[in-house]
């Protein structure tokens, strides 16, 4: 005989032996399973619950109080008649009587069996459920008028369901009404107290520790409806070889110890939607940028680096963003600050092992195509749209100077950067290939937060350089792809091109390309090993007669190879520590730049 079959006899055994229509306040606890959400766009980190409100209905009493310890039957046999008449309906209470599921769902009381849509006159147990229902009352059924009779049925749901007719009596001793027991039918109790009397002390110190737990939890809480998670990582970094590609001279080979921190409060009002107020500061400097900083190049970015434009470890408001659905397959992303290109990885990464705040790739490179860099932090809209569960379209608008009123500034005269993704995930989620187009637009003389005025702020020094006085406009495709070969190892790559022009001047073309392997899990769960080579932003074609400071027509004329790698290694949840290499040849496309190599050690604290 199955277990399914065996809880479900044992139950209405129960209920028979009793005779007295003792109603099991049977409640079962919403089970992640079973949890709306929706199937596109969940949403983490929204409202914050009580542990006592996700307690199973029968883990408490019929007055909601914590159980008290149950009188054991052998004190309640003597006094107990031979005979015991039937209780009518009326006489019992309706907190005793059978729910749902959901009681704030649950159907009205049925009358008949035949209102129950999965029982049929020739189930084994029709003629018990018919008793249940039209002789006793106490079956109301799940909202779509059905049964389930046969879910399985633990041995805590048994426990506590035991538990209950165990207060039943005692209600009803406690009433003068002792002699509607039976004896046999509290000896037969008596046992199952005896069997079951190690769920029921682990049950009751469960409810008294979750009792305790929400007590504390509702005199601390932050907010019922806003979650803080906060991010803080520091540095101990710098160059270990290599010349600024500018002056020519050895970069200085100090190494620094520095901060970033990031505060993120998480607001949901209905569930389903997400207002994030990410809040920065700190002081990690690139090691270079156009003709800037210590190599005097952007080849071998770090990632996560300070804003240029603000103070060392000033708090900034780096992240203003609501995201709510638009019907089941539909996310909409408001976003007043923040980068329109991660507003469309919010539904998962092309590069999941690289791509992270804090976390993963060194490199700025390493995390993602070019294709998704020409933009900066601004205002604007990105939409998710699901076809089906295996292909998504994303569509983003970015302006990067939206609170600036002046000429060539703006949410819709200034520098943008619109970007569309095609998206096709396999069903098992382990391959991945995104098909990406961007559009930008910089007006001349026109800086971002990051310090720049265009271009992919990765890769070269002519690949990111304009025509002063000249505003600049790129059409940029992408192509990118995931594969998990095995739980502990995966493979990405991509390969991106732009096609620029200087407005009144002429045209260049820039070329990327990566490949990156990754190994999760290594050595220890948790842990991650990282392996990339790649080619930064290349200009490799120029019209004759447009000068971006090499000459006229001068594009970048060696290759350079990005190469890099990191193991991160989980302490904990909370804490991790990622030592890492960026080793650059031919800097800035010049084989006669010696090679240039960064060692980084990252350490992570999450809370």
């Amino acid at each position: 005989m199955s277990i399914v079959r065996w809880n479900y006899r044992f139950k209405l055994c129960l209920l028979f032996l009793l005779d007295i229509s003792i109603i099991l306040v049977l409640h079962p606890a919403k089970g992640q399973a079973n949890t709306p959400q929706s199937t596109v766009f969940p949403v983490s980190d929204t409202t914050i619950v009580a542990d006592s409100e996700q307690l199973p209905r029968f883990f408490r009493n019929s007055n909601n109080s914590v159980m008290e310890q149950v009188t054991p039957i052998s004190q309640l046999l003597s006094p107990i008649p031979q005979q015991l008449p039937t209780l009518k309906t009326s006489d019992r209470p309706l907190s005793h009587q059978m729910r749902s599921p959901d009681d704030n769902a649950a159907m009205g009381q049925v009358t008949s069996v035949s209102q129950l849509s999965d029982i049929k006159p020739t189930d084994w147990a029709f003629q018990a459920l018919q008793s249940l229902v039209e002789r006793y009352g106490v079956i109301t059924g799940y909202p779509n008028q059905t049964f389930k009779g046969n879910r399985a049925m633990t041995r805590y749901e048994f426990a506590a369901g035991l538990n209950a007719a165990l207060t039943r009596i005692n209600e009803l001793v406690s009433a003068g009404t002792s002699d509607l027991l039976k004896k046999e039918d509290l000896e037969t109790l008596q046992k199952l107290q005896n069997q079951f009397a190690p769920e029921l002390a682990q049950l009751r110190g469960r409810v008294d520790s979750l009792e305790t737990r929400t007590a504390t939890l509702q005199a601390q809480q932050f907010s019922t409806t806003t979650k803080l998670v906060g991010e803080v990582e520091t540095v101990i970094g710098g160059v270990v070889t290599g010349n600024n590609v500018v002056t020519k001279q050895p970069a200085p080979h100090n190494f620094t110890f520095q901060d970033r921190v990031t505060l993120k409060l998480n607001t949901s009002f209905n569930g389903t939607d997400q207002l994030r107020i990410a809040l920065s500061g700190g002081n990690i400097t690139s090691l270079g940028g156009t003709r800037s900083g210590l190599l005097g190049t952007s080849d071998g970015k770090t990632s996560d680096n300070a804003s240029p434009l603000f103070p060392n470890n000033e708090l900034t408001v780096s992240g203003l963003r609501y995201r709510y659905l638009l019907g089941n397959n539909t996310a909409i992303n408001v976003f007043a600050q923040s980068d329109g290109a991660f507003e469309l990885g919010l539904s998962g990464t092309i590069n999941p092992y690289f791509e992270g705040s804090a976390a993963n790739g060194i490199s700025r490179y390493s995390r993602r195509n070019m294709v998704y860099d020409y933009g900066d932090t601004g205002a604007g809209i990105a939409i998710l749209h699901n076809f089906s569960k295996q292909l998504q379209l994303g569509l983003e608008y970015t302006a990067i100077n939206p609170n600036s009123p002046t000429d060539n500034n703006g949410l819709f005269e200034g520098r943008y950067v619109t970007l569309g993704q095609l998206l096709y995930s396999s069903p098992k989620n382990n391959f991945r290939l995104a098909l990406t187009y961007a559009n930008t637009y910089s007006p001349p003389n026109t800086t971002g937060l990051s310090g720049t005025n265009f271009g992919p702020v990765i890769g070269s020094n002519l690949a990111n350089s304009t025509v002063a006085g000249a505003g600049t406009l790129a059409n940029t495709y992408g192509a990118e792809a995931f594969y998990r070969v095995t739980p502990s190892i995966a493979l990405n790559g991509w390969v991106g091109y732009s096609a620029h022009r200087y407005l009144g001047q002429g045209d260049a073309e820039v070329w990327d390309w990566g490949a990156g392997l990754a190994f999760p899990d290594l050595f220890k769960k948790g842990n991650l090993g990282g392996i990339f080579v790649g080619m930064e932003p290349k200009l490799t074609s120029l019209s004759r007669n447009v000068n971006l400071g090499a000459g006229n027509g001068v594009a970048d004329k060696d290759t350079s190879l990005h190469i890099e790698g990191f193991y991160q290694y989980q302490i904990n949840d909370n804490i991790a520590i990622t030592p890492g290499v960026i080793w650059i040849t031919a800097p800035d496309f010049n084989a006669e730049n010696p090679d240039s190599l960064v060692a980084w050690l990252r350490t992570t604290f999450r809370f």
